[in-house]
């Protein structure tokens, strides 16, 4: 397994450095330009054409259910129309033997206050227990460290509308009607009514609300564009599921809130706070519940369980250890200023401390599956030195207090990290 990291690091290393050969054979400032628009598109995993960009997240994966997953997908740009937008994506796992696919779609109803109307189709698999907010930007990385060893996943066909619409330029809203057929890809069943269900029928209405107060705001020819990000940022996001409703099977709410803020200066030493929160009420699966997004595999020794760390996740906590119905983590990251050796290696030391608490009401209604409880508190602190080699660095983590294992070697996660910038 450590050698399918290696293999997938190093096409991330070798994509990023023939996009910026072919950058640097560009003369003149038109060729700036396009260096800076090549370099953006990149960056947010678009490799550009005419009129389509291509989405660099469907090339290649790797999960321990689909193993090798591969496929091609994109989203038209402004030269096709600045009206309405098409976007699709088609992959296939080798391991699970089965195509996934999305398609989709969106019009604009108003640039002023940049509101779109959203349609999509799609078939595919989500990780169990993983939250994701409306509102959340765009998040690219060449590969998802924590995706190579997830386990748990459920299939989810599921046909959404959105509308998309800022209130201002510092607060985003976006609202979701989605109706979705669930089927866990593991044994699982979940008691509701003197009676047990493998599959969840869910119409669910989604609304979240991003703020960002302290963002830098510009009007340019384009309107008025984001030219600082500021914090803290704060987003909400309320999700209802309704019973009975185009033949829902379940019902239940959830609230989920983070927040996240920066003090310094980040070419220098800055410190990093993120809090995530949420609750779960009524009859929920362990499809909806929260995990702390763990990242340890379950392997006997240190070395086996050498694998990447990821950037929010709780390298000490094992997969599929810890449920919850309502929890907060909060996280703490301190970037010492960069060890300046020459204009490109300029290596960095990440001091990091992590604590999760939760609790489940109820755990005896999921059946066939064995997890823990948070509600004594978990903690784990370490140190990353990062961008050692090739963007290649070194995570240490060590795993104490309420949830502290026996055997020593337990507690300790010893992993590499890989961070590369354009």
């Amino acid at each position: 397994m450590l050698k399918f990291y290696t293999l997938l690091a190093f096409i991330s290393i070798a994509a990023l450095a023939q996009s910026q050969s072919l950058i640097k054979n560009n003369l003149g400032p038109a060729q700036d330009s396009v260096k800076t628009k090549l370099l953006t598109s990149l960056g947010n995993g678009y490799f550009p054409s005419k009129y389509f960009n291509s989405d660099l997240r469907y090339l290649i994966k790797y999960n321990q259910y689909e193993g090798i997953r591969t496929g091609l997908g994109g989203v038209t740009n402004e030269a096709f129309s600045k009206r309405y937008r098409l976007n699709a994506y088609a992959v296939y796992g080798f391991r699970d033997h089965r195509f996934k696919y999305s398609i989709g779609g969106g019009l604009i109803i108003s640039e002023k206050t940049n509101t779109w109307i959203n349609l999509s189709y799609t078939d595919d698999l989500q990780e169990t227990g993983s939250t994701i907010f409306l509102t959340d930007g765009r998040f690219f990385q060449f590969f998802e460290p924590r995706l190579l060893n997830i386990s748990l996943f459920h299939k989810h066909i599921t046909k959404a509308i959105s509308l998309k619409h800022e209130l201002s330029p510092k607060l985003l809203t976006e609202t979701e009607f989605a109706i979705s057929n669930i089927n866990p890809t593991y044994s699982y069943g979940y008691h509701v009514n003197n009676s047990i269900i493998n599959n969840f029928h869910l119409s669910t209405l989604k609304t979240a609300i991003q703020w960002s107060p302290f963002n830098t705001i510009k009007s340019s020819e384009n309107g008025l564009v984001e030219i600082n990000s500021g914090y803290p940022k704060f987003t909400i996001q309320y999700t209802k599921s309704f019973n009975n409703i185009f033949k829902s099977n379940l019902g239940f709410s959830k609230l989920n809130f983070k927040t996240i803020y920066k003090i310094g200066d980040e070419n220098s030493a800055f410190s990093e706070f993120t809090l995530v929160s949420g609750i779960a009420r009524g009859n929920v699966p362990i499809t909806h519940m929260y995990h702390a997004y763990p990242n340890n595999i379950n392997k006997e020794t240190i070395l086996q369980r050498f694998s990447v760390a990821g950037l929010t996740s709780f390298e000490t906590m094992f997969f599929n250890e810890f449920f919850s119905d309502r929890f907060t983590t909060l996280q703490f990251k301190y970037y010492l200023k960069p060890f300046v050796f020459s204009t490109r290696y300029k290596p960095q030391i990440v001091l990091i401390t992590r604590y999760a608490i939760g609790d489940m009401s109820d755990p005896e209604k999921h059946e066939n599956i064995t997890f823990g409880s948070l509600k004594k508190g978990y903690s784990e602190s370490g140190l990353e030195i990062n961008k050692l080699l090739f963007g290649f660095g070194l995570s240490l983590t060590y795993r104490y207090g309420a949830y502290h294992l026996p055997e020593f070697e337990d507690n300790i996660a010893f992993k590499f990290t890989f961070n590369v910038t354009l």
